[in-house]
């Protein structure tokens, strides 16, 4: 499984942290939540960790899988 990339955040003056990923918004975190975020990311790698936040950390067929006839109802 490869390792995800492509993320970065941009931290705003009023505490909220936008997460990109390929330079567009996939979250935007405020208060608690951008404090744990940041915390976390400071402690492991960051890529990971804004792909865990982001939901998008699956990687295989599953968009493949789930437009095929079969799977359709």
């Amino acid at each position: 499984m490869p390792s995800p990339s492509g993320f970065s955040y941009d931290l705003r003056s009023d505490g909220t942290v936008v997460v990109l990923h390929r330079g567009r918004a996939a979250a935007t975190l405020r208060g608690e939540r951008a404090a744990r975020f940041l915390a976390e990311s400071a402690d492991g790698d960051p890529q990971l960790v804004m792909a865990r936040w982001t939901g998008n950390y699956k990687r295989g067929n599953e968009r493949n899988a789930s437009r095929h006839p079969r799977n359709s109802r």
